[in-house]
């Protein structure tokens, strides 16, 4: 049996190109197997997170387009970007710009958003326009000390019509721009994972990440001390096999392939 796959209390899933590709109209289809897999993990009393970097949407609405999809996801299991970063905003009484998707608004409307004093970054989609960075930019660069605060650093996804730019590579033309770091919230942060184990009350080395992006999901959760699987599905690509410094646990044609592996163990 699969040496990676022994002594599991937690899983620890990516959403998107794990359990769906989604859609350019903001709907998408599941991956096949990944409805009844998630029905299995938690019949099987495994702990369960789902762990998204998603900022096209609140949770609600995010959770709400899932269940139409027949998954059996609540709310209170998600572990997001915009909750985690509305709570640094809070502590450190920042004042953000906001360069994020429409539909994410709201998850900021308990925010003091008067006179910026950093920019937060999303996957803005369609408001990634040159004047919305460059208001971002001129944001940043009127600073003494810069703060950019980057739900995620994605390089791209998966949608049905095929791959898109993702935040990442916006943040990185306001870091260039501006000589500034980001601050990264979404995966891979450490302690974005660390969150999600802490409210499953799972420790690291009894968890499993399974996720379709070799470095943030891989990589990041590795880092943690967890094992990582990566599936070959979502924004998997043959390279990413021969990842210079990233080796998944293992790798599985999909999360129905590992939760077979998986509850074969239990």
């Amino acid at each position: 049996m699969a040496a990676w796959a022994r002594a599991v209390r937690g899983l620890l899933l990516d959403v998107s190109g794990v359990l769906y590709d989604s859609g350019g109209d903001g709907g998408g289809v599941p991956i096949a197997g990944s409805v009844e897999a998630v029905r299995r993990i938690k019949a099987s009393g495994l702990k369960l997170r789902f762990c998204t970097n998603e900022t096209q949407a609140t949770r609600e609405k995010f959770v709400n387009k899932l269940q139409g999809m027949g998954f059996d996801i609540s709310v209170a299991e998600v572990t997001a970007p915009a909750p985690a970063a509305c709570r640094i905003l809070k502590e450190r009484s920042l004042r953000p710009h906001l360069l994020v998707h429409d539909d994410l608004v709201s998850e900021f409307a308990e925010i003091d958003k008067a006179n910026p004093n950093c920019v937060v970054i999303g996957d803005a989609a369609e408001n990634f326009t040159y004047a919305n960075l460059n208001e971002a930019f001129r944001v940043l660069i009127g600073m003494e000390k810069p703060v950019l605060i980057s739900l995620g650093r994605g390089r791209y996804y998966k949608e049905t019509d095929g791959l898109k730019l993702d935040v990442g590579a916006y943040m990185k033309a306001l870091e260039y721009a501006c000589d500034v770091q980001a601050e990264v919230v979404g995966k891979p942060a450490k302690m974005f994972f660390e969150s999600a184990l802490a409210e499953m009350g799972v420790p690291p080395q009894q968890a499993i990440m399974i996720g379709d992006d070799i470095e943030n999901d891989v990589g990041g959760a590795q880092r943690c001390g967890m094992r990582a699987l990566q599936v070959r599905t979502g924004k998997y690509r043959p390279c990413d096999e021969n990842h210079p410094h990233v080796k998944p646990d293992a790798y599985v044609n999909n999360l129905a392939e590992a939760v077979d592996v998986i509850l074969q163990q239990l």
